[in-house]
């Protein structure tokens, strides 16, 4: 496991600033839901190539 060695040097700080950006991500996005009315009236084109 690391210790605070680690975590003094600036690998250990991107690594910390790594986990904490991860963290918060996932917990803003277990917040956010998609509603199914709303997903259902957006219209997308669809384009075909040839």
């Amino acid at each position: 496991m690391y210790n605070r060695r680690f975590f003094q040097t600036k690998l250990g700080q991107a690594a910390a600033a790594s986990i904490l950006a991860m963290m918060a991500f996932v917990a803003l996005s277990t917040q956010m839901q998609a509603n199914t009315a709303f997903a259902a009236t957006i219209s997308c084109e669809s384009v075909e190539l040839a």
